[in-house]
């Protein structure tokens, strides 16, 4: 592509640029809004929809059935961004958010699994795919339609006010998440109190068609519908033309994907560990996220603004790099800041499970038929899962008995070879553990006192300026790396592939990981290695793009 010339630096942006930005992304916030209240309340979701399961498997599964709305998300862009690249930009991101609302609202609605059994988490995940459907258009249309309505030299600046949406999008969830639980309190809440924020959509989705509706259609697709050069189909280009698809997947893993697993660590996998893994109250989980991300997002528009100067390139390896190398010792950090009890029995009386591989299961049954209860070692695991204690696995001689060790203590399991055993003997077990591991200064929750909270909120928005580094330039290289005719179609794939599949799993992924192995931290190793794979193919395949025209 012809390089452009530079931006005469007295430009300011004109009040239909402001018009365009403003009302793109405020209706993005929306959407995203919608998208992350399920997160936010994986707690209460699991409670209400997936009932029928055990506790550490509805919580992974829960998790999963989040994941699955991102899992669609590559289908919604080849839907939406075909349309996108032969209707236009502007009807086919008012599509999306429809979708994306009614959704939402109807989740507010649906009976609960003691009302309508397995139908209740069924429509759930029906819901969540329509959702990832939707937002899989929605973000491409956003991110391309301001792009071509930026001036030169501007376009890592103005996109950049898109990237905040979905930061801004969780921060909404989070303060409506947060009143609509300090006002009605915490039993209410979990009640039915909870379905408060996804019935509010519908008052969004309202304001937000009506802000979209305002805005006219792109210059650079009516300049192409004017000439007749719009593509005939944008599938076929963009994806079984090698050219094409070359640029595709470079972009996919020498970008995408990096910037994917650190944004979902930073802000969704960060939450869920200081909830499930420190024990810290919902509540105060909620606000320490919320103000970490009000610090961190006006740095998503700085490095947009920066990548106008340096280039997109530099600004996103060096994010993927520095979150690589600094997430086991962030997160080793974050145990310390907010739960020092845990910290210190992690380190002092360190728990380790010796037992037989050969009859341990992997804590985690999506259907629900297994107890873990067949075995010894399934009994000792699942109570430390359940309970969110790490562990090590410590290799015993076939067809012993599995045995927690809790400091000097040792806990045999009880062992089923040896005869029946019945609700009572578990129940029994479970408590002597649960001593045992009070005794050896294993906190129950998370004391309220104790946790540092400046140091938390330092540590989470570290993290989250990691995520600004690589999510605030993304969306400017995305448009800048494909022709217009194709470039909706082109973009939305790769991006929600990454972020879709890539970042959206994520969450499941690393704690079914943890559940695995009994490691807390464990986890941590799907995004460092994500991370560094993308580092190292975009050092080398990725070119800069900041200089591109995207009018051809």
């Amino acid at each position: 592509m012809a390089e452009e010339a530079e931006l005469p630096k007295h430009h300011r942006a004109t009040r239909n640029e402001k018009l365009v930005i403003a009302a793109s992304s405020l209706g993005t916030v929306f959407e995203w809004y919608d998208f992350y209240l399920y997160g936010l309340l994986v707690a209460y979701i699991t409670s209400h929809f997936l009932s029928g399961v055990n506790e550490t498997t509805g919580f992974i599964f829960a998790l999963a059935v989040f994941a699955a709305g991102f899992a669609v998300r590559p289908f919604g862009a080849l839907v939406f961004g075909r349309i996108g690249d032969l209707v236009g930009r502007k009807n086919t991101f008012l599509v999306t958010m429809a979708i994306m609302g009614l959704s939402t609202f109807c989740v507010g609605l649906l009976p609960s699994y003691a009302q309508i059994g397995i139908a209740a988490p069924m429509i759930l995940i029906g819901l969540r795919l329509l959702q990832g459907l939707a937002l899989g258009g929605e973000y491409g249309g956003a991110a391309t339609y301001v792009a071509e309505h930026a001036p030169q030299g501007k376009r890592g600046l103005y996109t950049s006010w898109i990237q905040t949406t979905a930061t801004l999008g969780l921060f909404a969830a989070l303060l409506v998440v947060i009143a609509t639980r300090t006002l009605m309190g915490e039993a209410a809440f979990a009640d039915w109190g909870w379905r408060v924020p996804f019935l509010i959509s519908i008052v969004l989705l309202g304001v937000s068609l009506w802000i979209r509706m305002q805005l006219n259609e792109s210059p650079v697709f009516l300049k192409m519908k004017e000439e007749g050069s719009t593509s005939k189909a944008p599938l076929t280009e963009a994806f079984l033309r090698w050219g094409n698809l070359k640029l595709v997947l470079i972009v996919l893993f020498g970008a995408v994907v990096g910037q994917a697993v650190v944004w979902y660590t930073g802000q969704f996998y960060a939450l869920f560990f200081l909830e499930k893994t420190l024990k810290v109250d919902g509540a105060t989980t909620n606000i320490l996220i919320a103000i970490a991300l009000a610090l961190g997002t006006p740095f998503f528009l700085v490095f947009g603004w920066l990548s106008d100067k340096i280039g997109r390139k530099p600004i996103i390896m060096s994010g993927c790099a520095l979150a690589a190398l600094s997430y086991f010792s962030l997160f080793g950090m974050l145990t310390e800041a907010a739960n020092p009890r845990l910290a210190h029995a992690l380190r002092d009386a360190p728990v380790a499970v010796m037992a037989d591989p050969g009859e341990c299961s992997f804590q985690f049954d999506p259907v629900g038929k297994n107890k873990f209860d067949s075995t010894s070692c399934d009994i000792a695991k699942a109570l430390l899962a359940k309970q969110g204690i790490g562990y090590k696995s410590v290799e015993a001689v076939p067809g012993g008995t599995a045995t927690i060790h809790v400091g000097n203590m040792l806990l045999p399991a009880p062992n089923p070879r040896e005869g029946p055993i019945d609700a009572k003997a578990i129940g029994d077990y479970q408590a002597r553990v649960k001593d045992a591991l009070l005794a050896a200064g294993y906190p129950a929750k998370a004391d309220p006192a104790e946790i540092n909270k400046p140091a938390v909120i330092a540590i989470l928005f570290v993290l989250v300026l990691l995520v600004t580094m690589v999510y605030g330039p993304i969306a400017a290289l995305l448009v800048e790396f494909f022709p217009s005719r194709i470039r909706y179609t082109s973009m939305s794939l790769p991006y929600h592939i990454g972020n879709g599949w890539f970042g959206g799993f994520l969450p499941a992924t690393a704690f079914a990981m943890v559940a695995a192995t009994g490691d807390i931290y464990y986890g941590l190793w799907y995004p460092v290695v994500a991370a560094g794979v993308t580092l190292v193919i975009g050092l080398f395949l990725l070119p800069e793009t900041r200089k591109r025209r995207i009018e051809d």
